[in-house]
């Protein structure tokens, strides 16, 4: 158990210091500071209250700091989950989410237990690109209302009917809204240059606020439209889960776990070349789902590692959990102080921090490159971002997830190929490409070469060969550029014995390198059926064995 659940937390805080503290504490400030404003949008544009975002970021964000598997993951709310997290609250309410976000915790916790976290991180890169850059447009168009405060009611679900919407509604363009929405998009852009230490999100936030109360500017805020924000976390409480509410939750429960393994993984391999250090893959899926166990207790919403906060984290000095949980108790300490204050904050501000977030989230550089590259990953791609913004991310991730594997057996059949040397009733000389020796096939000998994965994709190339191979007195098998052998490759090769069974032709194996294709193909008898003295380290060994077989076959005559 310990080899699957051992969080970072513990092993870093034996040889813990005073100056790790003060470093960690610094960190800990800044991105607490920082995720303020993240929170709170990332809350409202997934159409929950702004203290579930603040609630998810703290109960979160100290789960998986104490329990995860990376020394300085960030954990809460991201960007990532507003598709889901929306579409979700649409169709089964505030109390649904909780549910799925529960379930998704379970879900994380026995993919970590299960030892999935290191088959994860081999997800193909251009699915990630394609859900990624589709959930960049969907929380970019979820923004154009507050943006450009629209006076219009509920936004649609639906990305085609939400664009019909805003068009509708053009003429209700608040300009006060507009101009608080690009000075939050130009304070952040050009902060950096001021401070790279003060985030320019926080900076955008309070300046365009004040802006608003002293200049009264009539725009709606997060209190005109959710009311005052809580100061108090909530009592934790149980989801009400039933065999019922388990069959209608767990599609979405599985996205979102999914989506939360992929996003914190990638976060904590990101992390690890900036620190230069080694995340535990399976202790970090198991503390996501503890954070989104806790995170439901308290009627948070779903929390995953944040590449963002956890850069910032690294910038700033952060090199253990403590930083992250410092982070969590700064936000507490901000949602019970100056939580009130919040309320204020125009929500067209909110919106602005999140055009940007969308922008950065685009991959854009990434999408012009794979568009550039070979055929099967532009179509893995391009269909996967096309379902996320059209259909559903869920739905996208699946077919993604199956295009990408019709990809991969794809190009491992182009790497598999059968070469035939020799059959005619003379000697023939074949040259070993490999050792750049030349070796003779005695007369009526024949070289059967099998390059790559023996596997159901590339065995039709086996059974092809076959069919058109004249049948000589004896076959060498030649398989040092064999990996693999599935069922599929084993019933190729056993029909390939038992079409030259019926001709009268001796085979001999040569060059077995591969354990796994020696093991299955002693499991599968072969070995056994053809002699274990026709099994042959070499080639060279292989041909002499043949001309030993042929003058016992002429001797018999």
């Amino acid at each position: 158990m310990k080899n699957i659940f051992n969080p970072k937390f513990f092993t870093t805080f034996r040889d813990y210091s005073w100056s790790k503290f003060v470093q960690d504490s610094m960190a800990g400030l800044i991105v607490g500071v920082v995720a303020l404003p993240l929170a709170i949008a990332f809350a409202i544009a997934s159409g929950v209250s702004p203290e579930k975002g603040l609630i998810t970021a703290i109960i979160g964000g100290f789960l998986v700091s104490v329990f995860g598997g990376s020394r300085v993951q960030i954990g809460g709310p991201t960007g990532a989950f507003i598709i889901i997290v929306y579409g979700v609250v649409q169709k089964f309410g505030v109390e649904g989410l909780i549910i799925a976000t529960f379930m998704a915790g379970i879900i994380l916790i026995l993919m970590g237990l299960a030892r999935l976290g290191s088959v994860i991180k081999f997800i193909p890169n251009s699915l990630i690109i394609g859900f990624t850059s589709g959930i960049a447009v969907i929380i970019f168009s979820s923004q154009i209302k507050d943006f450009f405060g629209l006076e219009m009611g509920e936004v649609p679900a639906d990305f085609v009917d939400k664009w019909k919407m805003y068009f509708s509604y053009l003429g209700t363009i608040n300009v006060n809204s507009v101009i608080i929405a690009l000075a939050t998009i130009g304070i952040i852009l050009v902060f950096p240059k001021v401070s790279k230490k003060i985030p320019g999100s926080l900076v955008a936030i309070v300046l365009t606020t004040l802006a608003v109360m002293f200049f009264d500017l009539p725009v709606e805020t997060i209190g005109s439209r959710f009311g005052t924000i809580s100061s108090a976390i909530p009592a934790p409480s149980l989801p009400k889960v039933s065999y019922e509410v388990i069959r209608e939750m767990i599609q979405p429960a599985i996205a979102i776990a999914m989506l939360g393994a992929i996003e914190s993984l990638l976060s904590a391999v990101v992390a690890d070349g900036m620190i230069r250090g080694n995340h535990r893959s399976n202790t970090e899926l198991i503390g996501q789902g503890i954070a989104n166990v806790g995170s439901s207790f308290f009627g948070g919403i779903p929390a995953t590692g944040a590449i963002a906060r956890t850069a910032t984290n690294v910038n700033n000095g952060g090199r253990t959990p403590v930083a992250g949980i410092i982070h969590a108790i700064v936000l507490l300490t901000i949602l019970v102080f100056l939580g009130k204050w919040a309320s204020l904050i125009p929500l067209s501000a909110l919106a602005g921090v999140l055009v940007i977030i969308a922008f950065n989230m685009s991959e854009y550089r990434n999408f012009i490159t794979i568009l550039k590259g070979p055929k099967g990953d532009i179509a893995v791609m391009l269909v996967t971002f096309l379902l996320t913004v059209l259909v559903d991310l869920t739905i996208a991730i699946q077919i993604g997830i199956i295009l990408a594997a019709f990809s991969f057996i794809r190009k491992m059949v182009k790497t598999s190929d059968v070469k035939i040397f020799g059959g005619e009733a003379e000697e023939k000389v074949v040259k070993d490409e490999l050792l750049e020796e030349k070796f003779v096939l005695p007369k009526n000998v024949s070289l059967f070469e099998i390059s790559g994965p023996m596997f159901f994709g590339a065995s039709f190339r086996i059974r092809e060969a076959i069919r058109y191979m004249e049948k000589p007195k004896v076959l060498i098998v030649l398989m040092r550029n064999v990996p693999i052998i599935d069922a599929s490759g084993l019933s190729s090769f056993k029909e390939l014995l038992k079409d030259l069974d019926h001709g009268n032709t001796k085979v001999i194996i040569a060059e077995l390198q591969s354990y796994q294709v020696k093991k299955e193909l002693f499991r599968a008898g072969i070995f056994k059926s053809i002699g274990r003295e026709n099994i042959q380290p070499t080639l060279e060994k292989g041909v002499e064995r043949a001309e030993e077989i042929i003058a016992e076959k002429r001797f018999l005559e």
